[in-house]
């Protein structure tokens, strides 16, 4: 069965590690998309708030950028699972990994679960960082 690896990150910090061993797959940079973090309503909430979410699905460029992400992880997922291979990463950066990358990859989550049978795996890297340094 194929596994799919989303995360988002920040670009503050790196680059996410393929650990499957196999590299590549894709990563998307979300910056050009308006950046609810910049408003102090949002800055404590991340992509998974529902504030965050409404200010996301309320612009435009957000909606043509996921039309465009499904377009090309569906090309890739349809001929893994063809071509039998096991694993494929996709990454979504942002600023601060918090708000835009979050969303985008919970999106593409929500949209292959609803598409195909394959394993999801989802890491909000930068949530996950900060989450063991309060701990």
């Amino acid at each position: 069965m194929l596994k799919v690896s989303i995360n988002s990150f920040s670009y503050k910090r790196s680059l996410p590690i393929d650990s499957s061993g196999n590299g590549g797959g894709f990563i998307f940079d979300c910056r050009s998309i308006h950046n609810p973090g910049r408003y102090e309503q949002y800055k404590k909430l991340t992509g998974k708030d529902k504030e965050v979410i409404e200010f996301l699905e309320k612009e435009p460029e957000m909606k043509d950028f996921l039309e465009h992400v499904f377009a090309l992880v569906d090309q890739s997922v349809k001929k893994y699972i063809e071509r039998d291979f096991t694993h494929l990463m996709v990454s979504f950066g942002c600023t601060g990994g918090q708000h835009r990358s979050v969303y985008a990859a919970e999106q593409l989550a929500n949209y292959l679960k609803s598409k195909y049978n394959i394993e999801i795996t989802i890491h909000h890297i930068e949530q996950e960082i900060l989450k063991n340094q309060a701990q």
